[in-house]
């Protein structure tokens, strides 16, 4: 059975307005400004977020399955030799047999299916003829359209033998990943999100890439919220019950500093240190979050 998810504010929760108190001492006192019963419109009308009922995590919970499912065949396929055309293949080929749709494919002219990015580039790398060598790490971003909604997650492998160098930047992206989830709950905000992650990377010699950030995902490819990987605690939106979205924090060895090349797609470490990134779609639940495409990281 389908729980049903509770939109209402709690009293000791954050306000939904931003400010910063307690709903009890801030709009319960102004029932001009927010229904309690009514968080899925006030959400829409003042950030552009369209909260998830039951019926909808549900949906974008069994596109987030073949999503898993896809990362695990990709899983098998990683090792040296291999293109990223062929790995691009394998991947189309699965999804559509699965009755979905890639959902990269000519997304604002992508021309691939998958976004597979190796050691230096940061994200958006366009699979090709190059060959995985070994030692090399690789990003493999896969989001999927299933009836109509979209579950998005990726993960960074190591090709063969990995350096030390790798190893770091790989545990560093995992662990602000698990960092930020952490504290997802209701009355947390996105700013405690980004918090999570730019204290652990910082603290550990790394950097945090700001130019792209975690989304809203489900109805559509990129929806609200907004989730930057950097921020403030307590500031932001207040997370409540039936916000989806994407936490995908892209970690650098060296500098954050990026450019994007010639194809207008691939992003790459200015510095040329390598880049590693972790990615979930999640929603907030009553009591904290359910991963709905869960990796077993």
């Amino acid at each position: 059975m389908i729980k049903k998810i509770s939109l209402k504010i709690g009293r000791n929760e954050l306000c939904p307005c931003g400010s910063g108190k307690k709903y009890k001492k801030c709009c319960a006192m102004k029932k001009s400004q927010i229904d309690p019963n009514d968080v899925e419109a006030y959400y829409k009308r003042k950030y552009d977020i369209r909260l998830k009922d039951s019926e909808a995590v549900d949906k974008i919970r069994k596109a987030g399955d073949l999503v898993v499912q896809t990362h695990e065949l990709v899983k098998g396929l990683i090792k040296p030799g291999i293109t990223t055309d062929e790995i691009n293949a394998v991947v189309h080929e699965f999804t559509i047999k699965n009755g979905a749709v890639p959902a990269p494919l000519n997304y604002k002219g992508y021309p691939k299916s998958v976004c597979l990015s190796i050691n230096d580039v940061i994200c958006h790398g366009i699979p090709s003829a190059r060959e995985l060598l070994d030692g090399d790490i690789v990003n493999v971003d896969i989001t999927s359209i299933l009836d109509g909604f979209y579950a998005d997650a990726n993960q960074t492998h190591f090709v063969g033998t990995p350096s030390q160098d790798a190893i770091k930047i790989v545990s560093v992206a995992k662990e602000s990943l698990m960092r930020a989830l952490a504290v997802v709950k209701p009355g947390n905000t996105i700013g405690d999100i980004g918090h999570a992650i730019q204290t652990y990377a910082e603290g550990q010699g790394c950097s945090v890439v700001r130019e792209f950030i975690g989304h809203g995902v489900g109805h559509d490819f990129h929806e609200g919220p907004q989730v930057p990987h950097f921020g403030r605690k307590g500031h932001g939106i207040p997370l409540v019950p039936g916000m989806v979205f994407t936490i995908e924090p892209m970690i650098n060895l060296g500098s954050p500093e990026l450019y994007v090349l010639d194809d207008h797609w691939t992003a790459v470490t200015r510095d040329g240190s390598l880049s590693a990134q972790f990615e979930e779609t999640i929603v907030v639940t009553e009591t904290g979050y359910e991963s709905l495409t869960p990796l077993g990281l």
